[in-house]
């Protein structure tokens, strides 16, 4: 991941497994499984896919005492470090600690007396495990409710900082926080008030921003100016969509904003009047053909005679379409010129051996 043409609030390096939040590391993406939990096979099976998807960290719910012991097995087969939500039973906490969890996220407020948060705090810090506090205005307090009127940000933050306060008065101090709403400028407000409060890494997202389409769009406008204004150190993208769908979007936010380099950047034209041939069709399908693909390329399908000849020279391997044929540019320089029904093969082809190029570069 690139470093961030952004400035990046100073805060304190927090771990959880073997990523580093905060302190200067890169943005961290993240997701939820959606399975049961206590269903091992299922579980595995789709945090293997996020891993694929390049997630760094994936979260689990855990509802009941059988989603909290199958961490164990669930840790043994999966690479990345596993998160365990837990609400209102502490020891549920306990025993996910105990099965290994990387990490908590709770909301001390609900975990129950101060005796019970004091042995999950001890056993996560005998053990080396960051918890968030997971602030979300659709479960604060009521006696914010009542003072506020509403979920405000001002309440979120105040509800942030009670619930932070409990975890240093135990002397625990390896936090991340996040304050989620499901509207943007509540959300960034939140960000903001309390980024000076604290020191802490945040996550961030829109919580339940929607499905696919309008879900995404709204993320990626909160989180371009959660990151823009260095409020961001893990990100999740929430959907109503499976989670490898959040890790796609979620890179394809930092991608746009000049903060991620692994993958295909694709590029195509909206196409207009002057497209004279199946763009859509052809876009489409060089974009599934490529998918997964592990190369640091940017990829240029282009319509028309205007623009896209210059588009397609910028990218590191493009085609500009004409009157029934594409003109395929590899580095700036016209490679051939193929006929309508060749297009697809033939730009496929010479990406997937740009991509072998680079391969055997990176391992020299």
């Amino acid at each position: 991941m690139k470093a961030s043409p952004f400035p990046r609030r100073q805060t304190r390096a927090v771990r959880v497994g073997s990523v580093v939040i905060g302190g200067g590391a890169p943005i961290v993406v993240q997701s939820m499984a959606k399975t049961r939990t206590a269903d091992v096979r299922a579980t595995v099976a789709q945090i293997k896919r996020l891993e694929k998807k390049g997630c760094r960290l994936v979260r689990v719910a855990v509802p009941g005492k059988e989603d909290a012991l199958a961490i164990r097995e669930i840790k043994r087969k999966i690479k990345i470090p596993l998160i365990a939500d837990i609400h209102f039973d502490p020891g549920l906490a306990i025993l996910a600690i105990e099965a290994g969890a990387d990490g908590l996220r709770i909301n001390p407020g609900t975990i129950g007396s101060r005796e019970k948060l004091r042995e999950v705090v001890r056993l996560a810090a005998e053990r080396k495990i960051a918890i968030r506090v997971g602030i979300n205005s659709g479960s604060l307090e009521k006696d914010l409710l009542a003072r506020y009127g509403q979920a405000t940000a001002e309440a979120m933050v105040e509800s942030a900082l009670r619930q932070v306060r409990q975890l240093e008065d135990l002397g625990f101090y390896e936090i991340k926080i996040s304050l989620k709403a499901s509207d943007i400028w509540r959300t960034v407000e939140a960000y903001r008030l309390l980024a000076d409060k604290v020191d802490y890494p945040f996550h961030a997202g829109i919580t339940e921003a929607g499905p696919l389409l309008r879900g995404s769009i709204k993320s990626a406008a909160g989180l371009a100016l959660l990151i823009r204004e260095g409020l961001a150190d893990t990100i999740r993208v929430s959907l109503t969509a499976p989670p490898e769908r959040e890790v796609q979007v979620a890179y394809e936010i930092l991608r746009s904003l000049g903060l991620e380099s692994r993958g295909l950047n694709f590029i195509s034209c909206p196409g207009c009047g002057r497209t004279e041939v199946n763009l859509r069709q052809i876009a489409t399908r060089v974009e599934k053909r490529l998918a997964g693909l592990e190369a640091s390329l940017t990829v240029a399908v282009m319509g028309c005679p205007v623009n896209g000849p210059g588009e397609a020279r910028e990218a590191d391997i493009g085609v500009a379409c004409g009157l029934q044929v594409g003109v395929i540019f590899k580095k700036g320089r016209v490679l051939r010129k193929v006929p309508e029904s060749e297009i697809i093969e033939a730009l496929v082809k010479e990406v997937e051996k740009m991509a072998r190029e680079e391969k055997r570069a990176t391992q020299t």
